[in-house]
């Protein structure tokens, strides 16, 4: 029988940073990507957490130093993100303020 796993939901990114993604890294410090790929697109979720009265999707293949580099923003601001459209403005993703838009690293989409 195939393993059903559910995707974990949290009430914020600085929650999901401590409960999700400090214990992964800890468990594989050699990991660059949540999935543990060096490269390749990754459509899969690896988790769910609340911004802004929205909740978005964290995909699998965002980095996890660019998670970090969020998490520290939270120390500095309640709003470390800037909330802007996909590029066929048929969603929202969120990017990390300060910086570079293009090839971020950082796939974080909003649930519709």
């Amino acid at each position: 029988m195939s393993e059903v796993r559910t995707i974990p939901e949290f009430k914020d990114f600085k929650t999901f940073y401590k409960k999700a993604v400090e214990p992964l890294k800890k468990a594989n410090m050699a990991y660059i990507r949540l999935d543990g790929k060096l490269k390749g697109n990754a459509r899969n979720v690896f988790a769910y957490f609340w911004y802004m009265d929205k909740k978005w999707k964290v995909n699998a293949d965002t980095y996890i130093d660019r998670l970090k580099i969020a998490f520290d923003e939270c120390a500095k601001s309640d709003e470390p993100f800037v909330i802007k459209p996909t590029r066929d403005y048929k969603g929202e993703s969120l990017s990390i303020k300060g910086q570079p838009i293009r090839d971020n690293k950082f796939y974080v989409y909003l649930v519709i």
